[in-house]
């Protein structure tokens, strides 16, 4: 989040131990980026009714997943502040040993409102790890190092988005769902005793203002905009008043946010960044994709194991064309780029990402498997072909000083993309779902007949209850899914398409030729400030 630190600065103690460091500082990040893809194959579990699970609903499922990503997205800025101004080191022991606590918390909830709470608490330590770890990298390698740094740090990003499902899969099958939040614990104590050897302090001689008034407005205007869309879905009606008051307040509360910030001397988030076209299609794109993905993820975890039957382990493994595909295309992305330029890399990755998105409302219970694993394999290299381009995109649309800033508020716009993916893809599936089985719930007594309508984890258990009469629920529940499952993924097309127009319209095309590859290793560099 700083310039880079001259050689000359750094003491050669440091100098001799930089990849140790940067061992360290992935091995912080790897738990934070670990606990969300971990956390997708456990989702089934964790709705089903105890002892096995919370008897999580699946709004409190969407809340689970979204408490940590608002509170991250929220904070970011401010964390960054905060670490120039007291120190990163600090911040990151800080921030590590509050994700630890909420973890090992998480793991003992004994309701779905304890996980939305504990899940929140990790999320604000981990809103101090994510920039404290840049910073520290740009102060602790050379100039001529930090793009090779960089991308071993990235790298390390998609590991853990490769071993996730499986970690978590393989916990599953052989512990209690807390495990996938207890196993952070013993590597939380391992990479404090390590930071607390190895790595530097450092701080910002000229820190920025911190902005609390902005934090709040944000965090709390995206929260109340989040519950009443996930609260529209829930009852199925988004006319009823209370969802849409929430909406509308959520609104208001982001709109003043806006007006605010426009007016701050210190904004944590730069209105005028986005008078700049080319800056903000690729925040757009950027949001857009991960919109469409997450919410897929959200659903595609009740496909594989609720529909298909699969296990925890089984689902994960199923999920590694995904990440694989990720590692294979990420560092590659800039060769298409250099061939047919940003506009066209991009927007042929959304377009890609829409048509995969359009195979899922294809998909019955009797598709065969290896056809998933196609789609998403291409999943993974859209989303690869667009994440690289538009980073790159976003350091060249704003100047050199600002590039620290830029790429915190796109890491924001991802995770509130994220956010408002799961909750209004979230939010469709459970209406349709909803609206889907109702009418095959006659039989049940009234108290059971709203709760078994909430998801199809919900209607599976109270079948499972009733023994041998529930089993006449489980067909007509599937298909009330997979229908919609076909809609949800329709709308996730849409969305796709729209941020591919978007792209198309506004991002740059390819460079003159004497001019391609000359900004190269700066902007590397830049991308991860």
């Amino acid at each position: 989040m700083t310039s880079p630190v001259p050689a000359s600065r750094i003491p050669e103690a440091v100098h001799r131990r930089r990849w140790a460091i940067l061992g360290v500082l992935m091995l912080s990040l790897l738990i934070v980026v670990l606990d969300n893809s971990i956390l997708n194959v456990a989702i089934k579990t964790i709705s089903t009714p105890a002892p096995t699970g919370l008897g999580a609903t699946q709004s409190e499922i969407e809340w689970a997943i979204n408490a940590y990503t608002l509170v991250f997205a929220g904070l970011l800025f401010t964390a960054g502040l905060v670490g120039d101004r007291i120190g990163r080191k600090k911040v990151l022991l800080g921030g590590i040993a509050v994700f630890g606590i909420g973890s090992a918390l998480a793991a003992e909830s004994g309701s779905p409102g304890q996980l939305i709470a504990y899940r929140a608490l990790m999320a604000l330590g981990a809103a101090f790890v994510m920039p404290a770890t840049l910073a520290v990298l740009m102060n602790v390698f050379e100039r001529e190092e930090q793009p090779k740094a960089i991308g071993i740090w990235a790298g390390g990003v998609g590991l853990a988005i490769a071993i996730g499902p499986i970690t978590g899969g393989a916990l599953l099958d052989h512990f209690w769902w807390g495990s996938v939040f207890f196993i952070n614990v013993p590597i939380v104590i391992v990479a404090l005793v390590l930071m607390a050897w190895l790595v530097p302090d450092s701080r910002d001689p000229r820190p920025g203002r911190l902005d609390p008034v902005g934090v709040v407005l944000s965090v709390v205007g995206l929260v109340l905009l989040v519950y009443g869309i996930i609260k529209g879905g829930e009852l199925a009606d988004f006319t009823d008043a209370k969802v849409l008051a929430t909406i509308v307040a959520g609104l208001a509360v982001l709109v003043a946010f806006v007006l605010f910030e426009k007016r701050s001397d210190h904004p944590s988030l730069d209105v005028g960044y986005f008078k700049n076209k080319v800056f903000s299609a690729a925040m757009s794109a950027i949001a857009l994709v991960f919109f469409a993905l997450m919410g897929v993820t959200f659903f595609g975890v009740f496909y594989t194991q609720s529909v298909r039957g699969y296990s925890p382990l089984e689902s994960g493994v199923l999920m590694l064309p995904l990440a694989a595909a990720q590692l294979i295309f990420a560092p590659r992305a800039r060769l298409l780029v250099d061939r047919f330029g940003n506009k066209a890399t991009t927007t042929g990755g959304l377009v890609l990402i829409a048509a995969t998105l359009a195979a899922f409302a294809t998909f019955e219970a009797d598709t065969p498997i290896w056809l998933l694993e196609v789609v998403f394999f291409l999943m993974g290299t859209g989303m690869a072909h667009i994440m690289t381009p538009t980073s790159v995109v976003i350091m060249q649309a704003l100047p050199r000083e600002k590039a620290g800033s830029a790429s915190a508020l796109s890491n924001t716009f991802r995770q509130v993309g994220g956010a408002l993916g799961i909750a209004v893809l979230g939010s469709v599936l459970a209406a349709s779902y909803r609206n889907g089985i109702e009418d095959k719930l006659g039989a049940l007594p009234p108290g059971l007949r709203d709760t078994a309508a909430e998801s199809i984890e919900a209607t599976l258990g109270i079948a499972q209850k009733l023994g041998p009469q529930g089993q006449a629920l489980v067909t007509p529940a599937n298909d009330a899914f997979l229908h919609a499952m076909h809609l949800t993924a329709l709308c996730g097309t849409g969305v796709a398409l729209i941020g591919a127009v978007v792209t198309a319209l506004f991002l740059p095309g390819k460079p003159p030729a004497g001019q391609q590859g000359e900004k190269e290793p700066e902007l590397v560099a830049a991308v991860g400030e």
